[in-house]
């Protein structure tokens, strides 16, 4: 935040400035050493936490997102529900700050070092199915953090019940992987081989 306001206030000194000027010239460099800051920051902060995670943990279970796919702008009318073109420049803005796809990288290669492994799980459905009855709709997803299953009941915190699928789903494709005669022939790694099976 607090980079994010210095980055704001150099951008703006510096689009006052005649261009090629000297000052034009200081107040570019300026904003590139908070672009440089940033990204310091943000690396950092990936390397400790992935490193955390690939230390206590031995199988990780994330969702494949498509960071890209997530991060393109569509119409605002195609985009109510959070706000039309603007929520939806936040929203991009937001993931591409925090590193998703870093963040899966440096997992990924840090758990291989100590021995874990990283399972990636389709994001389909994950926020919207019961754990308990496995009843899937829409409707179950009340709002944003509340998860309300239509058919039993269930009620959890909605990243509570998707964190639940994503799991349950990471077990079924690790076990598949390891029970599967062509995994077993080939001799390879579990992440490795439900690239080729899923």
């Amino acid at each position: 935040m607090r980079h994010e306001q210095a980055l704001a206030v150099a951008q703006r000194r510096y689009a006052r400035k005649i261009k090629y000027s000297n000052n034009w010239r200081k107040e570019r460099k300026r904003v590139q050493r908070i672009h440089v800051r940033i990204g310091n920051a943000r690396r950092d902060y990936l390397h400790k936490i992935s490193t955390t995670i690939s230390k206590n943990h031995n199988l990780v279970c994330i969702e494949d997102l498509k960071v890209s796919a997530m991060s393109q702008s569509p119409a605002a009318d195609r985009t109510p529900d959070i706000g039309g073109a603007k929520g939806k420049r936040r929203l991009n803005k937001s993931i591409l700050d925090q590193g998703w796809f870093e963040f899966r990288r440096q997992l990924q290669y840090k758990l291989k070092w100590n021995g874990g492994r990283l399972v990636a799980v389709p994001p389909r459905n994950t926020s919207i199915t019961c754990p308990q009855c496995r009843y899937v709709a829409k409707e179950n997803r009340v709002s944003q953090a509340l998860f309300r299953c239509g058919a039993c009941k269930f009620q959890e915190h909605a990243d509570f019940v998707g964190a639940l699928n994503v799991l349950r789903a990471g077990h079924a494709r690790l076990a598949c992987a390891e029970t599967s005669p062509a995994y077993r022939a080939s001799g390879q790694e579990p992440t490795d081989a439900i690239s080729h099976y899923f």
